[in-house]
């Protein structure tokens, strides 16, 4: 084949090759048209929910003794009995005796303060004889000499400082029979109230000595809880300031739980008092709680030492809403959608914060019931700004 005819092959080859693709091009189908997609921030949002009845307020302490005593002697001496109960976790009834000291000294002090006593009486009765006598016998010498002397007798004369001797010494050895007395009843140390030994030291044998704490011991008809609290919070416990401490005429109610094994366990109590200073170091308001019965009923008993959370009844405002905790932003502020807009438009919605949980917090502010707030998808939020939710998502997601 010549050169000529081998290059109009090629050209022929090569412009049927164009001539298919230009026609290929042409027949080929239009792709659909598609949106782009959205450029809006995506957002997760919740409803604001209306609130109704009294706000809760939260906190945490630990539980302690509504009271408790060191147990310890008045007197010195050698134990003689000790109460079996009188262990550490041992229960002792109002009125029941720790231990008993060893009463024979006193016992010989009461019988001589008592015979002192008795010859003091003997001597005041002669000591009254005697004024009695002496009276009788100025009268007489009055009668035989009229006229004669002074008008009144002097007190020496009528035996009157004797007799006051005799009553003073009388007073005396009384008094001195009293100490006696009440020093034999103090070899009985007794348990001023019911309650739990918290720990001992004492043994029958052992010498103790006035004032000397040979043992812990707490009440049990009722313990303490102190809740740290902002001043926020402690204005919405309704009369906080005006409740007295013991009072109990007007309880606030509060809810005491704690974990005890595999299960959560509540106690009821209520607001005894708030205390009359704020806590140097963390500046907050201590409310004290008083649980009734801690070691009552079919539950656990609440010990002592045990760190509890504490729900009290708050005050109930007429209108407020819950909100979950991610939707309240920096400066008390809550982005929320408008209600209504075909569109998703944010607003922003200035609130005033009633109380924080871990969960939700508690508002006031132009919100209304249902209202979305954003919880979380944007950091940044102005008026207007439009934002797509979880509904929009799916739809551009569907076909």
């Amino acid at each position: 084949m010549s050169r000529r005819k081998s290059f109009l092959v090629a050209a022929g080859i090569l412009l049927g090759a164009v001539v298919i693709a230009v026609i290929m091009v042409r027949l080929r189908p239009e792709p659909p048209l598609r949106e782009p997609p959205s450029r809006d921030p995506f957002v997760t949002t919740a409803s604001a929910v209306a609130g109704e009845g009294a706000i809760p307020v939260y906190g945490a302490g630990t539980v302690r003794p509504r009271a408790e005593i060191d147990v310890a002697a008045q007197i010195n001496g050698k134990v003689a009995w000790v109460n079996p109960a009188f262990l550490g976790g041992g229960r002792i009834g109002a009125g029941q005796a720790f231990f008993r000291i060893d009463d024979a000294d006193y016992l010989n002090r009461v019988q001589q303060a008592r015979a002192n006593v008795a010859a003091q009486e003997v001597a005041l009765m002669r000591a009254e004889e005697d004024a009695r006598i002496a009276r009788e016998e100025y009268a007489n010498f009055r009668k035989r000499h009229p006229g004669t002397g002074a008008e009144t007798a002097r007190p020496l004369t009528l035996r009157e400082p004797q007799l006051a001797a005799a009553r003073a010494a009388l007073a005396r050895d009384s008094a001195a029979l009293a100490d006696a007395q009440l020093a034999l009843s103090r070899t009985e140390v007794l348990a001023p109230f019911s309650g739990i030994v918290r720990n001992e030291s004492v043994d029958v044998g052992r010498f103790v000595s006035a004032g000397q704490g040979v043992g812990r011991f707490y009440a049990t008809d009722e313990v303490e809880v102190v809740v740290p609290v902002s001043d926020a919070e402690a204005a919405l416990v309704p009369d906080l300031w005006e409740l007295r401490a013991g009072d109990g005429s007007r309880r606030i109610r509060a809810t005491v739980s704690a974990e005890y094994g595999d299960r959560n366990h509540e106690w009821e109590g209520y607001v005894d008092r708030a205390e009359a200073a704020l806590d140097e170091q963390t500046r907050t308001i201590d409310v004290i709680v008083r649980v009734p019965g801690p070691f009552s009923g079919t539950g656990p008993p609440l010990l002592v030492g045990r760190f509890v959370e504490v729900r009290i009844e708050g005050a109930a405002p007429d209108r407020y809403f819950t909100v979950p905790r991610a939707a309240l932003r920096t400066g008390n502020e809550i982005w929320a959608l408008r209600t209504g807009d075909a569109d998703n438009l944010v607003t922003i919605v200035p609130v005033e914060v009633l109380q924080r949980s871990d969960e939700v917090v508690y508002v006031t502010g132009a919100l209304e019931a249902g209202q979305p707030v954003v919880v979380s998808g944007i950091r940044i939020a102005t008026e207007g700004m439009v934002v797509r939710t979880g509904v929009e998502r799916r739809a551009v997601n569907e076909p």
